[in-house]
């Protein structure tokens, strides 16, 4: 009996440190794929391809679904591809919407007092959110980001336009506990948010403005999307051609070719093409 139950206990282990292992082999493969994705520079391969890979990724996290970085990297993945390749504002709407469950569960999986906040008044939810701390950056701004995503595919849903103070202060938060991360990312999607509307409606666009110039700045320059976001959604806003223009003329310059953000600047390349094009109109 004594030796039956150690062979029991050595199972027990084995299995376990094999699903150590499993997990980790997931989670490498997931970041693996996310970064050769955005390190492509012909976004065709990448809208041909890349929906075969998100089934993948579904059928990855059915098989683990409490594998927090697997849900993470599915939740990058579906907000890319909606963000960058869907013109459909339905599809659009459901693969936003997919992104953010993913990363609400991953939230809850790693920050379940924060999760829970989430439905409680904007002064509870920011009092939870001070609770956050450096290790803690990649799941919150990880859950932001699809959060900023399913925000922008539903801008006829009020109750998704009233999550927006509590969005803001998430991102603030992120770029308080880790500035540098995602490239200075949290200033980015904040540049957006407060460029939204002008001054005269309750807009902060020189806010705005400072968190373009912080995202450029701890990019090293080198995230494209900064500059056409901040010319589409500032320069536009003050009606300030010059900065416009000047903003995408730099994008069609820049060799789009950076660690982690190939992708995102060939698509800035299209992108600043396009609103140059428009802005002999717009101004």
């Amino acid at each position: 009996m004594q030796r039956l139950r150690f062979a029991v206990l050595v199972c027990a282990v084995l299995l376990g440190a094999c699903g150590s292992v499993m997990r980790k082999a997931t989670d490498q493969f997931a970041d693996n794929l996310t970064t050769a994705i955005l390190n492509e520079d012909d976004p065709g391969t990448v809208r041909d391809g890349v929906p075969a890979y998100l089934l993948l990724i579904d059928g990855m996290i059915q098989g683990d679904p409490d594998n927090a970085g697997a849900l993470l990297a599915g939740a990058k993945l579906y907000g890319a591809y909606a963000g960058g390749f869907v013109n459909d504002p339905g599809r659009a709407q459901r693969l936003a919407n997919r992104a953010y469950d993913y990363a609400h569960r991953a939230l809850c999986l790693r920050e379940k007092d924060l999760c829970e906040a989430l439905d409680k008044p904007y002064d509870a939810y920011v009092a939870e959110l001070g609770k956050t701390e450096h290790g803690d950056v990649p799941v919150v701004y990880g859950f932001a980001a699809a959060w900023a995503g399913k925000i922008q595919v539903n801008t006829g849903d009020w109750n998704a336009i009233a999550d927006l103070p509590k969005l803001q202060s998430t991102l603030e938060r992120c770029t308080a506990l880790g500035p540098h991360y995602d490239n200075g990312g949290a200033y980015l999607y904040l540049g957006v948010i407060n460029s939204i509307r002008p001054a005269s409606l309750g807009g902060k666009p020189e806010q705005g403005k400072a968190y373009f110039e912080k995202a450029l700045e701890l990019s090293g320059g080198k995230n494209q999307m900064v500059r056409v976001l901040y010319a589409q959604f500032y320069a536009r806003l003050v009606f300030d051609k010059d900065l416009h223009d000047k903003l995408l003329n730099e994008v069609l310059a820049a060799d789009p070719h950076a660690p982690g953000l190939t992708l995102i600047n060939t698509l800035a390349k299209e992108k600043a093409r396009a609103l140059l094009a428009s802005g002999k109109d717009y101004f």
